[in-house]
């Protein structure tokens, strides 16, 4: 910028965006200065350089202020996680699908976890049949991101909320939940959960 500028000749371009054409550094540097502005470097690859006039102040505050809105205006979408007895209870499952689902309505994505422990490793088809219970509880408001899937004694599943605007917009964020899924007397085939789920 301005005396920084080491090239003999560069391509000026005016404040009101116009191509002035091929100057000495310093012409240009003289021209910029006239109008009480700088003399920027946009393009130093090209050949020659191409330079601007500018309010670099006024410039560097605007360009402030277009990130700045951005940021404010981009989708933070936060994880929360829910973890899971293999065992659990109606009632405590119940509760922790509840709280999952208003995760879901404020644009949460969830993950849930189920650690098996001792015996129930010998067991795993009721953790498949839990979050494929959970799954049918929140398929309104909700949808896997990852399916079930086990990572050493954990299985893990990622939900994420459905657009409102798929689902019947502000009335369907206000809808009651639906009630709970009976729980599965059998376990689903986990070859057929592992191809659904893992697609």
């Amino acid at each position: 910028m301005n005396n920084r500028i080491r090239v003999p000749q560069v391509r000026c371009i005016s404040d009101a965006g116009e191509q002035i054409g091929i100057l000495a550094t310093g012409e240009a540097l003289k021209l910029a200065l006239s109008k009480d502005l700088d003399l920027v470097e946009i393009s130093p690859n090209a050949n020659p350089p191409v330079c601007r006039i500018m309010n670099f102040g006024k410039f560097r505050y605007e360009e402030s202020r277009r990130d700045k809105l951005a940021r404010k205006h981009q989708v933070r979408v936060e994880l929360k996680e829910m973890k899971f007895h293999a065992n659990v209870e109606d009632h405590d499952y119940c509760t922790k699908m509840h709280h999952i689902r208003e995760f879901l309505k404020t644009g949460c994505r969830v993950k849930t976890s189920l650690l098996f422990r001792g015996r129930e490793n010998e067991h795993r088809e009721m953790g498949y049949s839990l979050f494929t219970r959970l799954i049918k509880d929140c398929a309104d408001i909700g949808a896997p991101e990852m399916g079930p899937r086990l990572f050493g004694h954990n299985l893990v599943m990622l939900l994420h909320p459905q657009h409102l605007a798929k689902t019947g917009g502000a009335s369907a964020a206000s809808a009651k939940p639906p009630a709970p899924a009976p729980r599965p007397t059998s376990a689903p085939d986990l070859r057929t959960s592992t191809q659904i789920w893992n697609g």
